[in-house]
């Protein structure tokens, strides 16, 4: 089965706020068992724009990525995040092909 991801570019606007988010959204990474790929970390843009925060997070597929951003429990912390930092979230679906330099 292919993984689904959300990747979210974060610019915070309210940091005592957006703390309120980060506490909500547990429930909802809970029940749908997401693990966290990147949260937060350095980052260096090489080419184009990007926000300040890059989170990565994995989920067992692309529906239950989807599953989990439409759940009452992450609307819940999405309302407390508005007001508090400007997002853009994607999901997207896993590649379990061929790498470079595999035959």
């Amino acid at each position: 089965m292919v993984k689904g991801y959300w990747v979210a570019m974060i610019d915070v606007t309210g940091p005592e706020g957006y703390k309120a988010y980060l506490e909500a959204n547990q429930a909802a990474f809970r029940k749908y068992d997401a693990r966290y790929i990147t949260r937060g970390g350095k980052t260096e843009t090489l080419d184009g724009k990007t926000r300040r925060r890059i989170v990565v997070i994995e989920f067992k597929d692309h529906e239950t990525a989807k599953a989990c951003f439409h759940s009452p429990e992450y609307q819940h912390a999405l309302s407390l995040r508005r007001g508090h930092a400007e997002a853009d979230v994607l999901v997207v679906e896993g590649y379990e092909g061929k790498q470079p330099g595999e035959a």
